[in-house]
């Protein structure tokens, strides 16, 4: 005598197959669907108009031969600025982006040493690729530079011209 369908395997197994596809597919819609890359700006015309006036306080850089050097462990920071023709360091805004997940950018106001060095703790650990603007708290000029971390070297920050 056979057995009743439901009580055989190829059925089940055959049912199966769609419904596992059917599982992982909502997974996979959850999990995307909370976890949004940021690539293109919301407000990306305003980004781009700002561009030509970041392109202008980098110029402004190098005419007063501003450069400093970022150094990460871990997550203490410690970036020492070359003042170039500043009469004394100033205290400065730094802006860490990362270039995909938005919700990881940060902001420190920070103030120097007497030796010009600044340090400060970032808010988590910050591994992967980033991208830092420095520039003074009234904003008339700026340093920016990429960096990947981990990073056992200090990485430079620079005006428009990169030497």
């Amino acid at each position: 005598m056979q057995k009743p369908w439901y009580k055989q395997f190829w059925p089940w197994f055959i049912i199966a197959i769609p419904a596992l596809s059917i599982t992982y597919s909502m997974t996979a819609l959850y999990i995307f669907s909370q976890n949004k890359v940021d690539l293109v700006a919301e407000d990306y015309y305003k980004k781009g108009k700002g561009i030509n006036q970041d392109f202008s306080r980098l110029r402004v850089a190098d005419a007063l031969k501003i450069k400093a050097d970022i150094q990460v462990i871990q997550q203490d920071i410690t970036l020492s600025l070359d003042k170039g023709e500043l009469a004394d360091f100033p205290t400065l805004r730094v802006l860490f982006t990362h270039r995909t997940l938005a919700e990881k950018d940060f902001t420190q106001m920070i103030s120097p040493d007497q030796k010009g060095r600044y340090r400060f703790t970032a808010p988590e650990s910050i591994d992967g690729p980033w991208f830092v603007e420095v520039e003074p708290f009234q904003g008339e000029w700026m340093l920016n530079g990429r960096l990947n971390l981990p990073s056992s070297d200090p990485i430079k920050l620079y005006g428009q011209n990169k030497g």
